[in-house]
């Protein structure tokens, strides 16, 4: 009787530690970390969530919109110094667009990079935000299976209703 009891105590707690160790350990991951995270330096959000690829991608998408304000800007000032040499009214200045450019197409030119500065700014913001948004979603998506075990499969059926056979085709879905 002690034997049994001692064996069956055994087998108990083999059982306890058999399921304790079949369990898998679930890693979360936070979004409102990950969101903190990407706001203070974009891509880390990314890397807390472990999609190391996307933040050279953000930091390349974000550098070249920047790269591509400060063109405008440079682009933008030197055709306002042009604009404000041509209409200064003083002969010693030096006039480099004379007889290329009027004065309309100064004024165009110049409201052509300005505008363009902008939007890459907006650009640039736009960029900003989506890490954000995506480092968040990133991090609710985190323990979602996406394995590759669907399956689709088309079936002759009979049912039988009010004693008939009803003849039709069952579809099944596994995801």
């Amino acid at each position: 009787a002690m034997f049994s009891k001692h064996l069956i105590a055994i087998l108990c707690l083999y059982c306890l530690v058999y399921t304790a160790r079949a369990q898998q350990v679930s890693v979360t991951k936070s979004p409102a970390k990950a969101s903190m995270y990407s706001a203070i330096l974009p891509g880390s959000g990314q890397i807390y969530n472990e999609k190391y690829w996307k933040a050279p991608l953000i930091y390349a998408a974000m550098g070249t919109a920047l790269y591509l304000a400060n063109w405008n800007q440079k682009e933008y000032l030197h055709y306002r110094n042009a604009y404000e040499y041509r209409t200064d009214g003083d002969a010693t200045t030096i006039d480099d667009y004379d007889g290329i450019y009027t004065e309309s197409n100064l004024i165009t030119i110049k409201n052509y990079h300005q505008k363009n500065r902008d939007l890459a700014y907006i650009i640039t913001a736009g960029i900003y935000l989506l890490n954000i948004v995506d480092a968040s979603v990133d991090a609710h998506l985190f323990n979602f299976n996406v394995n590759d075990d669907l399956s689709f499969k088309l079936e002759p059926k009979i049912l039988r209703l009010q004693n008939q056979n009803q003849y039709g085709l069952a579809i099944t879905l596994h995801l």
